[in-house]
C-alpha cells in the first residue's frame, strides 16, 4: 500500500522529474537519479491510481486500476530496437485504467497523460486489434448501433472534447458508400480526449478531473466495452 501523503505531490513531482529527464535522457543519468524517480515520480503515481481506484469502484467495479509499472502505470523505458531516436526514455507519465480481464492495450478505458509542455485526457480505445476492427465495422453497419453511437458522440463533441481515432479515407470494401452513417466505418479506433497546456494542471485537483471527465465519456466506454471487446 502506497503512502498516500504522496498524492499531495501529484502531479506536480512527477512533472518536476520528467523535466530533469528530458534534459538528462541517458541511463548514467537516470541510476544516478533512481531514488529521486522513486520517491517524485513512481509513488506519487501510485498514489494517484490507488485514490482513483476507490472512486472508480463506485462508477463501475470492471475498471481495472493497478499501480504497478506496467499494469496502470506505464514504463518509462522506450523500447529503441527499430528506433531512429536512441534515446532511452520517454519523458511523460501515462496511467490507464481499463476494463475487462483482457490484455489492457485491447480494453476500453481511460487514459491519464502528463508530460513537461502538455496534459490530456481521454476514454475509449488508443487501437483496435484486426479483429476487433472487423467487429467495429460489422457493428456500425446495423444502424440500430450505428444510431446509437452517432448519438453518443455527438453529445460528447457538445461537452467540447475531440473524437479520435478516424484513420480511413475511403470507406472500407464490402460497405455502402451511401449509408447513412458512413463516417463511422472511416475509424481504425475510437475515443474522446481534451487535451491542453500543462499549466492548466496547476489548479486542479487531478482525482476530481478524471472523475468528471470519466463520468461524461462513460457513454462512449461502456459502447465499447460491451459491442467490441466483450
Amino acid at each position: 500500500m502506497t503512502d498516500m501523503n504522496y498524492m499531495s505531490k501529484f502531479p506536480a513531482a512527477p512533472l518536476s522529474f520528467l523535466k530533469k529527464l528530458k534534459k538528462n535522457n541517458n541511463r548514467n543519468w537516470f541510476e544516478e537519479h533512481r531514488r529521486e524517480y522513486e520517491e517524485d515520480f513512481l509513488k506519487p503515481a501510485q498514489a494517484f491510481v490507488e485514490i482513483m481506484a476507490m472512486h472508480l469502484i463506485e462508477i463501475k467495479p470492471a475498471f481495472q486500476a493497478i499501480p504497478k509499472i506496467d499494469k496502470s502505470i506505464f514504463r518509462l523505458h522506450r523500447d529503441v530496437r527499430f528506433s531512429k531516436d536512441k534515446k532511452p526514455y520517454k519523458t511523460n507519465l501515462g496511467i490507464l485504467f481499463w476494463e475487462g480481464k483482457g490484455k489492457k492495450m485491447e480494453s476500453s478505458g481511460l487514459y491519464f497523460h502528463v508530460d513537461p509542455e502538455s496534459f490530456f485526457i481521454a476514454a475509449g480505445m488508443y487501437e483496435f486489434t484486426k479483429e476487433q476492427l472487423k467487429k467495429y465495422r460489422e457493428t456500425v453497419a446495423t444502424e440500430a448501433y450505428a444510431e446509437e453511437l452517432n448519438r453518443l458522440l455527438k453529445k460528447i463533441e457538445k461537452k467540447g472534447y475531440t473524437i479520435g481515432g478516424k484513420s480511413y479515407k475511403q470507406i472500407p470494401r464490402g460497405f455502402d458508400k451511401d449509408y447513412k452513417y458512413s463516417e463511422l466505418l472511416l475509424y481504425g479506433s475510437l475515443y474522446a480526449y481534451d487535451e491542453k497546456e500543462v499549466s492548466f494542471l496547476e489548479d486542479k485537483d487531478p482525482v476530481k478531473l478524471s472523475i468528471r471527465t470519466l463520468k461524461d465519456l462513460l457513454p462512449l466506454h461502456n459502447w465499447l466495452a460491451e459491442n467490441i471487446c466483450g
